[in-house]
């Protein structure tokens, strides 16, 4: 029989050797490959090739073969508070069951795929492909908003500097309404002073003549 499925790739898996009476297991481990673009693009994720521990458990029911699992990584990416590098450790449970197909004799599903059936996984000749579900898990198991500790201070919003590097930093805060009247002040002071200084000028040429 031909297969879509590569047995060659590291996240196809094949049932055959537990073969379909109810209720076998099997247990693997694996380690494999990170996949490309695996986790939340622009985030945080598990960079391509890095390593990710698998364990899994493959039970035989009717329908097909339900696998139960953990994926373990590290996953890299910055924390959105001060921007810097972060590394976090990420484990990914997941349970997904792929179908048993009502195959013709060239293992192709007999009937076409009705749209209510778009998100049922199949087996094909007896293998699956865990990578869709892997990515879903490890999606969900990773923080939308990274951060490199809970208490991280962030960046100052005024001049950008890490604030954990220094605690006590801190800007004078200024109310622009002040600063504005504080100036208008100012250039109200300076005309006076002009005016008294052009008043006592008139008196000294009066007390001269």
């Amino acid at each position: 029989m031909s297969t879509r499925l590569d047995h060659r790739n590291p996240l196809v898996f094949d049932t055959h050797e537990l073969g379909r009476r109810p209720g076998a297991l099997q247990r693997l481990s694996r380690t494999v490959d990170a996949p490309k673009d695996l986790g939340i693009e622009g985030v945080i994720g598990v960079p391509e090739g890095k390593p990710v521990e698998l364990e899994l458990r493959l039970e035989s029911v009717m329908e097909g073969v339900l696998v139960t699992g953990t994926a373990r990584a590290s996953a890299e990416g910055e924390c959105v508070r001060c921007l810097e590098p972060l590394r976090q450790e990420v484990a990914a449970d997941f349970q997904e069951m792929f179908t048993y197909p009502d195959a013709d004799e060239r293992g192709r599903p007999a009937e076409p795929v009705d749209d209510e059936d778009e998100d049922i996984l199949y087996l094909e000749d007896g293998m699956f492909d865990l990578e869709p579900v892997l990515r879903d898990a490890v999606v969900l198991a990773l923080p939308m908003q990274p951060v490199c500790r809970e208490d991280c201070a962030g960046l100052c919003p005024e001049c950008g500097i890490r604030l954990d590097d220094d605690p006590d930093h801190h800007h004078d805060a200024v109310d622009i309404r002040w600063a504005a009247l504080q100036g208008l002040a100012d250039s109200l002071g300076t005309g006076e002073k002009d005016n008294m200084g052009g008043a006592e000028a008139g008196v000294d040429e009066k007390q001269e003549k």
